[in-house]
């Protein structure tokens, strides 16, 4: 009987030692579990009501301006009515290629594009005359039919003044330039930081390590600049400084895993909407969370897809996200940001015409023809 065990218990570790080399063959970055979960899935082709992608490029900003991220525009729109989407906001109105995008979208295509402009950030290092010239370049692009404004993370990580300093969004040098902005009723769409995770040691430890295994040059860990919540609190003091200019918080007000942080900022400043692009994956994995804050600030969220190039599969993930009580599915085609999976936020018919349309018209006054 003893020998029986010890045998017993000598071809139990030898299984575990034999499946434990089985499993040191496999890396982890080529695993893929299929979920075993037996669920509903609900195909929703199309947004519930004619909607707004309130943040997306179409431009050739994301190309070094060599090619427009939309090489057919008639095409784009046939996708665009497929999907029930009415109207679309262009990010890539830069100095110099405004105009080519005002003619390429927006006047050629009349209320199914608005887009925005930018203005030049490093003019902050040539004092008062640069910021003069920055308020000229908004003025300018109000004049030209400009939706908005558009500020990138540049402002915040890589502009830099004439001593070298990193120069904050809510610096008080560029006052001048958003109460412009303001003045000319253009609404001014920020974009702040990153996740937070790119900030944080890229170990084990980090959530999104294999995103930035593959994209080390986004790790922003070490290199000197403000700390997410630093620029976090910069950006909330840059719209508290501003009342009378509307702010959008792109990416959830760059805070999409502290949706309480996010609550409280709109609670705090009334001239502060969000946009939802590009944070699928953060707000599908926390639904009910997400669906508080829609129901609590029911005309505060916009949608934006920030899908570029447009991909008819991405949208509609979206709607499923947006739309339905799915449970557990997958976010992508693959695990690019995290390995979680994500559930619908369930919201009603009046919280989706106001997410999907209602609020992007009213904030953006170009949307409201």
């Amino acid at each position: 009987m003893h020998l029986n065990r010890i045998t017993s218990a000598g071809r139990r570790r030898a299984r575990d030692l034999a499946a434990r080399a089985r499993l040191s063959t496999h890396r982890l970055a080529a695993y893929r579990p299929r979920s075993e979960l037996v669920l509903p899935v609900t195909d929703v082709p199309r947004a519930a009501v004619p909607a707004v992608d309130a943040h997306n490029h179409l431009g050739r900003w994301l190309t070094g301006g060599h090619a427009w991220l939309v090489p057919d525009v008639g095409a784009l729109l046939a996708r665009m009515d497929e999907l029930n989407i009415a109207a679309m906001v262009n990010l890539d109105g830069l100095p110099g290629d405004l105009e080519a995008n005002l003619d390429r979208y927006d006047r050629a295509h009349p209320g199914r594009f608005a887009t925005f402009a930018h203005v030049e950030w490093r003019r902050v290092a040539q004092g008062p005359a640069g910021v003069a010239a920055m308020v000229g370049q908004v003025e300018a692009a109000a004049r030209a039919g400009a939706a908005g404004l558009k500020v990138w993370k540049d402002l915040g990580l890589l502009v830099r003044d004439a001593g070298g300093a990193l120069v904050r969004p809510h610096d008080p040098r560029l006052s001048d330039v958003f109460e412009a902005a303001g003045e000319a009723g253009l609404p001014v769409l920020v974009h702040v930081g990153d996740p937070p995770a790119f900030f944080r040691p890229v170990d084990r430890h980090n959530e999104r390590l294999e995103e930035l295994t593959r994209h080390p040059d986004w790790s922003w860990y070490g290199t000197g600049v403000p700390t997410h919540p630093e620029l976090q609190d910069a950006f909330d003091a840059l719209v508290g400084a501003h009342p009378g200019t509307t702010f959008i918080g792109a990416h959830v007000a760059g805070w999409a895993e502290n949706l309480q942080w996010v609550s409280d900022a709109l609670d705090r400043h009334p001239n502060l909407v969000v946009d939802t692009g590009a944070r699928l994956a953060e707000l599908g994995r926390q639904p009910r969370a997400a669906a508080a804050l829609v129901a609590r600030h029911p005309d505060r969220v916009l949608w934006g897809s920030d899908s570029f190039p447009f991909d008819t599969d991405a949208v509609r993930r979206w709607f499923r996200v947006l739309e339905t009580a799915d449970e557990a599915f997958d976010y992508g085609p693959e695990p690019d940001q995290g390995r979680w999976t994500v559930s619908g936020l369930d919201l009603d018919a009046d919280q989706l015409a106001a997410l999907y349309s209602g609020n992007a018209r009213r904030v953006v006054p170009a949307l409201r023809g």
